[in-house]
């Protein structure tokens, strides 16, 4: 009931690449905009709690956080922006499956250049379920592995019928089917043991593939690209 996609470890090193950037801020001021939108009280809107949380864990300063709010309580034109959802699917140059999830208000333009940014740098932008069908849509409960243990968090996902767990000195998850994932987080903290430390949706690759030690450099390389794409908020890899 464990395991865990060697892509987490390179995913965690990378995310301080992106807070540097100000990517980190600039996806949660979307993702909090749009559940916002009709309730900016967080006591309300548990959706809201959870992307508030979730922007906390990865470093959003909470000063950031308040201004989102604030500017979305007020009558901001700019507040009627409508934020879409794009996967687009595809393999690197070293022909690993990959899912890149942007969060747009302009489709037209953010297609073109995601698939530039494929192009330019040896990767191959593939059609739609080209590459999905590969990977499993999950829902992630994250803990800070300092306050929950092994054994701890295999008796957490067996009471609460979760699917798997992963635990290590670096991180700490159960994961689930996408669509248990808020029935989870709700029994998690109904029972109130652990503190929570993110709640996400992944796309997590059924059968990892193999790549040399040697690829992995360029494959950095790859994902930094594509990465440096605006609207591209995460990247999955089939490894």
């Amino acid at each position: 009931m464990s395991g865990h996609s060697k892509w987490h470890s390179i995913r965690h090193k990378k995310g301080a690449n992106d807070a540097k950037r100000g990517k980190v801020l600039t996806k949660y001021a979307k993702i909090i905009m749009i559940i916002a939108k009709d309730n900016p009280d967080p006591q309300n809107n548990p959706a809201l709690r959870v992307a508030i949380a979730n922007a906390k864990s990865d470093g959003v300063p909470k000063d950031n956080i308040e201004r989102i709010l604030k500017k979305i309580s007020g009558n901001d034109d700019k507040n009627n922006i409508i934020y879409n959802e794009q996967l687009y699917e595809g393999f690197t140059p070293e022909g690993v499956p990959i899912l890149v999830q942007a969060l747009t208000e302009n489709v037209n333009r953010t297609f073109p250049e995601v698939k530039t940014a494929f192009t330019k740098n040896g990767g191959r932008l593939g059609d739609k379920g080209s590459v999905s069908f590969m990977f499993d849509h999950l829902g992630i409960v994250e803990f800070s592995p300092e306050e929950i243990n092994e054994d701890q968090i295999f008796e957490l996902a067996t009471e609460v019928e979760a699917e798997n767990f992963s635990w290590s000195n670096e991180y700490a998850e159960i994961s689930t089917n996408f669509k248990d994932l808020a029935r989870i987080r709700d029994l998690i903290i109904a029972k109130g043991e652990y503190e929570i430390k993110k709640v996400q949706p992944i796309y997590r690759i059924k059968t990892p593939q193999e790549i040399d030690e040697n690829e992995i450099e360029e494959l950095n390389n790859f994902i930094e690209k594509i990465e440096e794409v605006d609207d591209v908020d995460e990247i999955f890899l089939g490894i």
